[in-house]
């Protein structure tokens, strides 16, 4: 198959890149494409003439979406409509992915994927307008939430992710507050990555959560990280109020892997198990 990635240079879509070199790959970064220029999506796909659209961007700053609305919603949403009809002209299937945000977090048990969404943000509306779009525009999709993503490239825009962030404060001795009320599941680029290389080979369109298995908070998260690597930080809990953040967040939005395990695919690890092999492979564990 000849494979399109957008977004090849982030985290999650280099990690695609690595999974899929047995297929034809075109790998484009924000330099190879501006996604928000519809003429020049339309030319770049037009002319590769993919089997499958693998879009990983997203302008994922939760809280400076709740400044810049149309901004969020450019990327988030009429991008993402604009690559579906392209996709759907051509016949070529597209994985778009979303997050865990798009629920309220009401619940105290995992989301399924036909749970009815509640965004409590810009950026939470405009990745579930993205969703709708994908659904209702090209035939041949899958949508994949997930959740608590870090992997080895980390995120652009953000100064790494949120393990590394947590070691680099921890070097710099100083008072680290984590939010202790959220309640999610850190996932690990390299297994959605694997999970999403088989799942491509299925047909079996539609939407899908994949994330690690489990939940915790944010703290316990934290604590885990410093827990595994025997570093000393300055670590304490504070609730999303104290915290402060601009935008709301979800208290849960741990989510069920329940269609991916229908397919017999969900090979997704407890999430510390997985915490433990990217600190090995980033050189924080011997």
């Amino acid at each position: 198959m000849k494979i399109m990635i957008i977004g090849a240079g982030g985290q999650l879509g280099s990690e695609l890149v690595n999974m899929v070199q047995e297929d034809i790959v075109i790998p484009l970064t924000r330099h190879d494409l501006e996604m928000t220029d519809y003429r020049q999506v339309n030319d770049v796909i037009s002319s590769n003439t993919p089997d499958i659209v693998i879009n990983t961007t997203a302008y994922h700053r939760v809280d400076d979406c709740e400044d810049n609305v149309e901004k969020a919603f450019s990327v988030n949403a009429f991008a993402v409509r604009t690559l579906s009809k392209i996709c759907a002209e051509m016949n070529a299937t597209l994985v778009h992915f979303s997050t865990d945000y798009v629920f309220g977090g009401e619940k105290r048990v995992p989301y399924m994927e036909n749970d009815i969404p509640n965004p409590l943000s810009v950026y939470a509306a405009s990745k579930l307008a993205g969703e709708y779009f994908t659904r209702n525009i090209c035939r041949r999709h899958f949508v994949v939430r997930t959740c608590g993503l870090y992997g080895a490239k980390g995120i652009s825009g953000k100064g790494g992710n949120f393990v590394e962030m947590m070691l680099r404060l921890a070097r710099e001795q100083k008072p680290i507050k984590v939010v202790a009320d959220q309640v999610v599941t850190p996932t690990f680029a390299k297994e959605l990555a694997v999970s999403i290389s088989k799942l491509i080979r299925t047909r079996e369109y539609g939407l899908y959560h994949i994330t690690n298995d489990g939940g915790c908070s944010w703290y316990e998260f934290a604590k885990t990280i410093f827990d595994l690597t025997g570093i000393r930080a300055d670590l304490s809990p504070v609730t999303a109020e104290e915290f402060g953040a601009k935008a709301r967040r979800p208290a849960y939005s741990v989510l069920e892997n329940r269609n991916l395990r229908a397919l017999g695919i969900d090979n997704m690890r407890p999430w510390k198990e997985a915490l433990k092999e990217y600190l090995m492979e980033k050189g924080y564990l011997t």
